[in-house]
């Protein structure tokens, strides 16, 4: 990566080894209701600069980014779905960011001044601020904010998702308006990542108490959402569109080009990818591979399809209240097991996902220090093998082919976001594929806000096909996958498994990486036979800006880093003489 002036180049902390890697299958792996297969896969293209050096960016225009979810907050206590995330990384600075390598870093538009100070225990982190950053209502940024947010997170009756980021805070000492000093209860090494924390406004809500949080007008309420990034939350009209105006209070250094940002919100991907090619939007994070070569041909719209760090998940739920009779469905080990053989994950890569993807075995990113490789367990697509668990485990075909067990016969809904042309394709094969070994899956469509809000934050619904971003380098899945992450934790499906959690906790509390590293093939091993999820596949998608849109080459988006596609967005222009 080019570098240019001084302000640029950030501090980093923390490197991350190894590279993300996608794979493409030459094989069909075709099943009953998996779509024919191309003729060959998607050729990988990372993003480009739009711009050269002597180009001169201009200040004004309006960018649109383009979207089939609504947010459910932007509220960083609670808003860690995708939708509210990609709002907030206009609206909201980071403590500290990311670099392209997945480093800790500061930036001019990070609140932290500087990398954080860790003591040689481990256990002390001294956060010092800039103190000069400003709320948009001109009210200052300080420590004040930084320890309420992560006192709100770290306490059970808020109900924060994130709580697990911050449970081994033991104390918080405020030692000036701009530094705080951190003390853990426990050596915790990931820690330092989950200060890359968006901050909510001490000032608005200190006297609130934390169980009423979650209602407060803050993050819901436009008027009354004061923001600390370079734009502010001017207006939304729910289910259509964000107004985004560059906040005329911003204190960074580098203000943005971009004058105003439109988060306008689609039914489909196929209404949005239109959109993009008749030049109403300028971003869509995710065409579908059947109108790729459309988008192609229309010749000013700049296509990538670099792999970024999201895997699929098929969520079991294991609270029983979810399932008639009160009757688990997937208590048995070997259910689930048959349950991942059943499924061609390799056809729908292949087929549907045009070999944008890579089959996933367990919850870790690809090619990193941490991927416990083939210490994880891979179920190959195999119905025979599924039957045979499926009896092992006590399950008999009825009278029309559907198995049942004590009585309860194995039929569950299955939800997933509507307008996902990915996840709707996937339905379909998976509801085949479940039905070719006796198990009745009915797949169902649900608004993203409502599904979130409603369906997987309380942790009710039977099983949920959804995704994940990778966002921290140093994993701790007890977040996802710990007891302590039960709902309205990220643990939507009540797993619980006391092993792991022994394990995840074990790898977090040791130093040495090569330890570490051989406690999460521990980690590997026992999460993929036991299987919370079936681990379905790492996707790319291919993403289109319009040729309008100019960037240099060292603030191009970035596939690798969650919500990269912005990354260096204040550097940004737009080009109204490109239409």
């Amino acid at each position: 990566m080019k570098r240019g002036k001084g302000w640029l180049k950030p501090l980093a902390l923390l490197s991350l080894t190894g590279a993300l890697l996608v794979g493409c299958s030459s094989g069909n792996n075709a099943s009953p209701g998996t779509p024919a297969p191309t003729k060959k896969p998607v050729e990988q293209v990372a993003p480009q600069a739009t711009s050269t050096d002597d180009e001169k960016p201009v200040d004004g225009g309006t960018f649109t980014h383009s979207t089939t979810s609504d947010i459910v907050t932007l509220n960083p206590i609670f808003g860690n779905d995708t939708a509210s995330g990609d709002v907030m990384e206009y609206t909201q600075a980071y403590l500290y960011n990311r670099n392209p390598s997945f480093d800790l870093a500061v930036y001019p538009w990070s609140l932290a001044a500087e990398l954080p100070k860790i003591s040689e225990d481990g256990l002390t982190y001294t956060i010092k601020m800039k103190n000069n950053a400003k709320w948009s209502d001109g009210t200052p940024v300080t420590a004040d904010d930084l320890i309420f947010t992560i006192n709100a997170i770290k306490t059970p009756e808020t109900g924060s998702p994130e709580i697990t980021k911050y449970d081994k805070v033991k104390e918080m000492k405020k030692l000036d308006d701009y530094t705080v000093e951190i003390k853990l209860k426990q050596l915790y090494a990931p820690f330092a990542f989950g200060l890359m924390q968006k901050l909510a406004p001490a000032h608005v809500l200190k006297d609130v108490p934390f169980k009423e949080l979650q209602a407060h007008s803050y993050g819901k309420d436009p008027a009354k959402t004061p923001t600390s990034g370079p734009y502010k939350w001017s207006e939304w009209k729910q289910k259509e569109f964000h107004v985004l105006d560059a906040n005329p209070n911003y204190w960074g250094e580098k203000k943005p080009h971009i004058q105003k940002v439109v988060y306008k919100i689609y039914a489909d991907q196929n209404t949005q990818v239109q959109a993009l090619m008749k030049g109403d939007v300028d971003f869509v994070g995710s065409i579908p591979v059947t109108q790729l070569e459309a988008v192609k041909a229309k010749g000013t719209i700049n296509i990538s399809t670099e792999p970024g760090p999201s895997y699929e998940y098929f969520a079991f739920n294991f609270d029983k209240k979810n399932f008639p009779n009160n009757y688990g469905l997937f208590e048995g080990q070997k259910t689930r097991q048959a349950i991942a053989h059943a499924i061609n994950r390799q056809g729908i890569i292949d087929n549907i996902l045009k070999g944008t993807g890579k089959i996933m075995d367990a919850p870790f990113l690809p090619g990193t220090w941490a991927d416990p490789g083939d210490a994880a367990v891979h179920y190959e697509y195999s119905a025979e093998k599924a039957k045979q668990l499926l009896k092992e485990d006590g399950w008999v075909a009825g009278a029309d082919g559907i198995l049942s067990k004590d009585g309860n016969r194995f039929s569950f809904e299955f939800i997933f976001n509507s307008g996902n042309s990915r996840r709707e394709q996937a339905a379909v094969v998976i509801q085949q594929n479940l039905k070719e070994i006796g198990i009745e899956a009915k797949p169902k469509a649900l608004d993203f806000s409502a599904l979130v809000d409603q369906y997987a934050n309380p942790g009710k619904f039977q099983v949920l096909l959804l995704g994940w971003q990778l966002s921290d380098p140093d994993p701790d899945g007890i977040s996802t996958f710990g007891k302590k992450a039960f709902p309205p934790g990220n643990n939507a499906g009540w797993y619980d498994n006391p092993k792991l959690d022994e394990l995840w906790g074990k790898a977090v509390s040791t130093v040495k990486q090569e330890e570490r590293a051989a406690i999460y093939k521990e980690v590997g091993k026992e999460i993929s036979t036991n299987l919370p999820y079936v681990f379905m596949y790492q996707y790319g998608t291919p993403r289109g800006m319009t040729s309008r849109v100019k960037y240099k080459d060292e603030f191009k988006p970035v596939s690798m880093i969650p919500y990269g596609e912005t990354f260096g967005f204040l550097n940004w222009w737009i080009d109204d003489t490109k239409k």
